[in-house]
């Protein structure tokens, strides 16, 4: 029986092209995620506690009843808190919005119901309310 290739027509750096594709994919992802952790300490640069408010004590309670308006399935969130609420200043071009930051991961059914896997977001509280959303893709 003959071969069904020629020995020069077979790839022979399928293997290494396969590995460093995927090794490259997980670069990548390892760079996004860097960037996003960077891009979120960022906010939290050293901020006088003074000018943002009162400790938020109920922080997980006030971030969970902001979501429920925020999220298709609230009921259905599974939080992964991230840490305590951060001294932050989330303004833009001079503008200056003092508050304290709180980072973490949410799990929730989609308007599919299907879960979305866990994703990182930021609530910026200020006297025992979120005044701004990070990571929801809208109105940041």
């Amino acid at each position: 029986m003959g071969l069904l290739f020629e020995k020069s027509q077979i790839p022979n750096v399928f293997f290494i092209d396969d590995c460093c594709h995927f090794g490259f994919l997980r670069f990548v992802k390892l760079a996004v995620g860097l960037i996003c952790f960077l891009a979120l300490s960022a906010f939290a640069q050293n901020v006088d506690p003074a000018l943002c408010g009162p400790y938020p004590k109920n922080y997980k309670e006030v971030v969970w009843n902001w979501m429920q308006g925020v999220l298709l399935d609230a009921d259905s969130a599974k939080i992964e808190w991230q840490g305590e609420p951060k001294p932050a200043d989330l303004g833009k071009n001079g503008e200056h919005i003092y508050g304290w930051l709180v980072e973490f991961r949410v799990n929730s059914r989609n308007r599919f119901g299907q879960y979305t896997g866990k994703q990182s977001h930021g609530a910026l509280i200020r006297d025992d309310r979120v005044i701004k959303g990070i990571g929801f893709g809208y109105g940041e």
